[in-house]
């Protein structure tokens, strides 16, 4: 009997050895919780097409929007944990969507297996050009004197534009008017406009309108100064401390993905986002690339995690 159990072990373990030796023997689908047309459905593709060079087999594309997320990142939860299922999310549905939403199907801190986190893009404050605000030092003079007056759009309520105006309300002291929409493109044509103030946006969302002297930025969220608006100052230049605030986009996939699909996986993205066509390009849209370790990426989603849920419930934020 005992012979018996030894054997159908070994078999066991030799056959999951040789599935993951043999991955991806068939189409990896790589899950976006988000429409198509974003800044995660864009690096999706991204290392889809290259994943296929390095990897072999096909890597295709499920957009499967809805509740900030967290539906699709509650669909990849659900899949088996055969590699063949991967999730490439932003930071909505592992560290902001949990604190807002109720009923959520799936646990950020237990149901996942983090791989890297791909790239990071600081926010940047933008107003449109004919604003009569300059500089920050106007933006901060109005509130104080204007309480919450001041537009700031957001591409939704919890989002990242939406909680970094919530953090420089709280570590300035001042108060602004929030005016969420659904998605980031309305809020671009309603600052082009003129209808609303100004806004925290991705930079890499940012960057077009402002090279075209349609936005003025005043102010950027990154630890330093971003290469490709070398003359906007961080907010810790300007006094405002407390304000490192970067949109990002990582890998994770189903909990209890065998080791051996873990490291080939990591290593195709970290080759992919550092490759000399590939990194430049990244850079030039503002993007910063991290490819971290699943060690690293495991304890900053913790980290992200514990400093959103503080402000969302220092600042009384909803979903609705």
């Amino acid at each position: 009997m005992m012979k018996k159990l030894l054997t159908a072990l070994l078999l066991g373990a030799a056959a999951t050895v040789a599935t993951a030796q043999a991955w991806p023997a068939k189409p990896v689908t790589l899950l976006v919780p988000f429409p198509p047309g974003g800044s995660t459905d864009a690096i999706a593709r991204l290392l889809g097409n290259k994943l296929q060079e390095q990897l072999g087999g096909s890597f295709v594309i499920d957009n499967r929007g809805g509740a900030g997320g967290t539906i699709g990142t509650a669909a990849v939860k659900r899949a088996p944990a055969d590699g063949y299922t991967i999730l490439v999310s932003s930071l909505g549905p592992l560290v902001i969507g949990p604190h807002l939403l109720k009923n959520l199907q799936y646990d950020p801190t237990k149901d996942l297996d983090y791989i890297t986190v791909a790239v990071q893009a600081p926010n940047v404050l933008v107003v449109p050009a004919a604003s009569p605000h300059k500089s920050m030092a106007d933006v901060l003079a109005y509130e104080k004197a204007n309480p919450g007056k001041m537009s700031f759009a957001s591409s939704g309520n919890g989002s990242s534009d939406h909680i970094t105006a919530e953090l420089f309300w709280l570590q300035t002291g001042t108060s602004g008017l929030h005016i969420p929409y659904k998605g980031g493109g309305p809020v671009m044509t309603d600052l082009l406009g003129n209808q609303v103030d100004s806004s925290f946006m991705n930079i890499n969302t940012a960057l077009p309108q402002i090279k075209a002297g349609k936005l003025r930025a005043l102010s950027i969220t990154s630890a330093q100064r971003s290469p490709v608006l070398p003359d906007v100052p961080t907010m810790d230049e300007l006094g405002i401390k407390g304000l490192q605030v970067y949109s990002w986009q990582g890998v994770a996939a189903p909990k209890g993905l065998p080791a051996d699909i873990k490291a080939r996986l990591h290593a195709g993205i970290v080759k992919t986002l550092n490759a000399p066509d590939v990194k430049p390009k990244l850079l030039e849209q503002g993007f910063e690339v991290v490819a971290n370790t699943p060690e690293q990426f495991t304890a900053f989603q913790a980290s992200e995690f514990a400093r959103w849920k503080k402000l969302i419930e220092e600042r009384k934020i909803t979903a609705d």
